[in-house]
């Protein structure tokens, strides 16, 4: 039986990418010393169970938060990793306070989280192992699978806003996001992955506004966008502090929607629309379109090697006690 193309290539991309490691394992892909996923079997047993019955809870009452906590994690760990420093609020010097961040939302849950696993098990649930955890739930309770996680990452004291100014906002181009993702140890194929989180997600009309009238300079919109998607969007942004959603079919369901959208020029972002006409990754996206297993089973496997990048553990860092201040 002929294997489907779009595995066959993520095949021989990840056949490439082991040779190419063989011989100089880079650190991201070596087991990290500190983390397990038994790290809580006795310290805190019911850790996950605490926080996957508030995902539900929260998700339930407004279904868009879901791609709001997968967000806040994925701020956290790109902005010198995965150490719950975003979380810190320190006005005007922690990250919570750069430009980037200011759409950012979750900060209250994660804190009511944090709360509740202190009166369970006081000083020791760290606040990024919580962000970890809160986004692998937030997507499956939309519809993803389920993936393990290891624990044990401890808290940074430290949070700079002038180190969150690197983070992507929508329109970079596809060598920059790749060249960025490579710096967190992510691979082509992990950054088409993960913008795969785009099928729950909304963004304000603020932040795509250029692609509708005068797009770069040239008086008219964006000639990418799909006719009839663009009237629905000049339509919906009325205002620019109006929201709409990424994926335009099935927003409120986990699926690979969003890549079949993106092949029909209804790209919300530059850059998710960039991504099926470069070279690099418009494979990737035709792959992720066609099979929404491999696009569940890719998105679970970045989300693992997200979560691992650049963590502290031991006396690395810090529990805190709340998720807002150090010690």
């Amino acid at each position: 039986m002929a294997r489907p193309m779009g595995l066959l290539y993520l095949t021989l991309l990840f056949s490439v990418f082991t040779i190419a490691i063989a011989d100089d394992t880079p650190a991201y892909l070596l087991p990290v010393d500190g983390l397990d996923a038994d790290y809580y079997k006795t310290s805190c047993p019911d850790m996950e169970a605490i926080i996957q019955r508030m995902v539900k809870k929260l998700l339930k009452d407004d279904y868009t938060y879901g791609a709001s906590l997968i967000r806040l994690h994925f701020h956290d760990c790109a902005v010198a990793g995965c150490d719950g420093s975003i979380l810190l609020d320190i006005p005007n010097i922690s990250e919570k306070y750069a430009p980037v961040s200011a759409t950012l939302r979750g900060f209250g849950f994660i804190e009511d989280v944090k709360a509740s696993l202190e009166e369970k098990c006081p000083r020791t649930v760290s606040c990024a192992d919580i962000l970890t955890a809160v986004a692998r739930d937030a997507a499956h309770v939309t519809g993803a699978p389920y993936w393990s996680l290891k624990y044990g990452r401890k808290d940074s004291r430290i949070s700079l806003l002038e180190q969150a100014n690197a983070l992507p906002m929508g329109r970079e181009s596809i060598t920059d996001l790749i060249m960025y993702f490579q710096s967190m140890g992510l691979s082509p194929v992990d950054l088409v992955s993960l913008q795969g989180a785009h099928t729950i997600g909304r963004s304000s009309c603020k932040s795509f506004a250029q692609r509708l009238s005068n797009y770069q300079g040239t008086n008219g919109a964006d000639p990418t966008l799909n006719d009839q998607y663009l009237n629905y969007l000049k339509r919906k942004c009325s205002k620019d502090s109006e929201y709409t959603e990424l994926d335009a079919t099935t927003p409120t369901i986990f699926d690979n929607a969003y890549y079949k959208n993106l092949q029909n020029n209804m790209g919300l972002l530059e850059t998710d629309q960039k991504m099926w006409v470069d070279s690099r990754t418009g494979p990737i996206v035709k792959a992720l379109a066609n099979q929404q297993n491999l696009f569940y089973a890719q998105f679970g496997a970045a989300m693992v090697k997200l979560s691992l990048s650049n963590v502290l553990t031991k006396d690395e860092g810090e529990v805190r006690i709340k998720c807002s201040a150090v010690l």
